[in-house]
């Protein structure tokens, strides 16, 4: 009997659940760490989250961590012919409307001798804020993406893009 029967037919006794139990067990563990390694992978690692402000508005924080020796592109830079800024993309919705450009903390700038230009870039861990207006009291979600350009001092990795889903719970009674 080839090994594919023998296992098919040992299987037999255990029924279909059991063996639906077994191969979940072995596969969750994969998928999870698969998942993890889109949103996690690389020198930067990125967290979404948001804070009321008003019972009217909501800021959105985009938290950038780079690991030690990298850094990321600021959201505008002197010229277009280097880097590639960091850049925030929402999806429109009639839930929230956006008060005013996405926030970056100060800049770091220097000379960048493999550019030939002076560049502005974020290291360590930074927070990119962007402030929306409800269109009404319940909550809703906000769908977007990040692009950005990671360096160190001897490489840059290709653009990466990270979507993003964040909920916003209902406003805060007045």
């Amino acid at each position: 009997m080839p090994l594919r029967d023998a296992v098919r037919a040992g299987w037999g006794k255990f029924g279909a659940s059991s063996m639906l139990r077994v191969t979940r067990a072995f596969l969750l563990p994969w998928f999870i760490s698969a998942s993890l390694v889109v949103v996690a992978g690389g020198p930067v690692n990125w967290v979404f989250s948001t804070t009321a402000l008003q019972a009217d508005s909501v800021q959105l924080q985009l938290r950038s961590t780079c690991e030690a020796g990298w850094h990321i592109y600021a959201l505008h830079l002197p010229s277009d012919e280097g880097p590639l800024p960091t850049a925030v993309k929402l999806d429109a919705a009639p839930a929230f409307s956006l008060a005013g450009p996405v926030v970056e903390p100060v800049p770091l700038e220097k000379e960048d001798p493999a550019f030939g230009m002076r560049v502005r870039y974020h290291e360590g861990e930074t927070t990119f804020t962007q402030n929306l207006i409800r269109g009404g009291r319940t909550a809703f979600t906000v769908h977007g993406s990040v692009e950005y350009m990671a360096c160190n001092d001897k490489t840059c990795l290709p653009p990466t893009q990270v979507e993003f889903t964040v909920d916003i719970p209902p406003a805060r009674s007045k």
